[in-house]
């Protein structure tokens, strides 16, 4: 105990794998009590991710009848996620909270533009429905796959677990690349509805006549696409096979427990 009577933190710690987990109680506790100076709610990174939410429901707002206001908005917000990594890096700030933080922000803000998509172009509803459903669920089941074998981060994967998902979260410039890509495209098919003048280059080639700026724009990120979404299918089978490996190996150190007993 200490001197006011509550429990030591470091007596409420337990190891699995390579994460101190602690007790939920205590970490409330800690939350509530922590110092101005060591506020992880208002680390820098956090304070952008903060500000990224606001763009994005800015975003949200103008997003039926404003497309320039929604268009900044939302690309200043995801920006701004390459941005917090580095804030966080270079302040030694970085959290589990934050981390989290960013996930979900941009699980939540493709998704919201996916549904309005969705309406804007029906006959392929089911579609975005489906990337939606693939986007959350592979990047929920790696997260969880990554706490339950002991990784500190959802980012730490290791090559000889996947090398596409060892490539994707090591190296910064694919990864900026990959993601940007992919909401290139999801803007530009936004902004197709709202933009039909042909940029006028038909005279120098004549395959690109009609064509307006976000369709041109749309071509190439369109393969980003879907290659973020090969990744996200591969990073769901690898987060599948983890879980049932600790399920089996789970079972099998139960079965051993139990003969012992017998």
């Amino acid at each position: 105990m200490t001197k006011n009577g509550s429990a030591n933190p470091s007596r409420k710690m337990r190891r699995r794998g390579s994460i101190d987990v602690v007790d939920a109680k205590v970490a409330v506790d800690l939350a509530t009590a922590q110092t101005y100076s060591e506020n992880v709610f208002l680390f820098v990174p956090n304070l952008i991710g903060y500000t990224r939410i606001i763009l994005a429901g800015l975003s949200l707002h103008f997003m039926s009848y404003h497309p320039k206001y929604c268009t900044l908005a939302y690309v200043i917000s995801c920006l701004l996620d390459a941005v917090d990594g580095q804030a966080a890096r270079a302040l030694g700030q970085t959290s589990k909270f934050g981390a989290v933080l960013d996930m979900v922000t941009d699980r939540c803000t493709t998704s919201c533009l996916l549904c309005y998509l969705s309406s804007a172009y029906p006959n392929f509803a089911m579609v975005f429905q489906f990337l939606i459903a693939l986007d959350f669920s592979s990047h929920y089941m790696h997260m969880y796959s990554s706490l339950v074998t002991g990784s500190r981060s959802h980012k730490l994967v290791t090559s000889e677990v996947s090398r596409i998902l060892w490539y994707y979260y090591n190296d910064s410039r694919t990864l900026f690349f990959m993601c940007a890509g992919n909401e290139l495209f999801f803007v530009s098919l936004y902004l197709m509805k709202w933009v039909d003048t042909p940029i006028g280059l038909g005279v120098y080639f004549p395959w690109l006549a009609g064509l307006t700026w976000p369709e041109l724009i749309a071509i190439p990120s369109a393969f980003v696409c879907v290659g973020k979404n090969i990744i996200n299918l591969v990073q769901l089978w690898k987060a599948s096979k983890i879980l049932v490996g600790v399920d089996l190996a789970e079972r099998a150190h139960a079965r051993e427990v139990q003969a012992k007993k017998e």
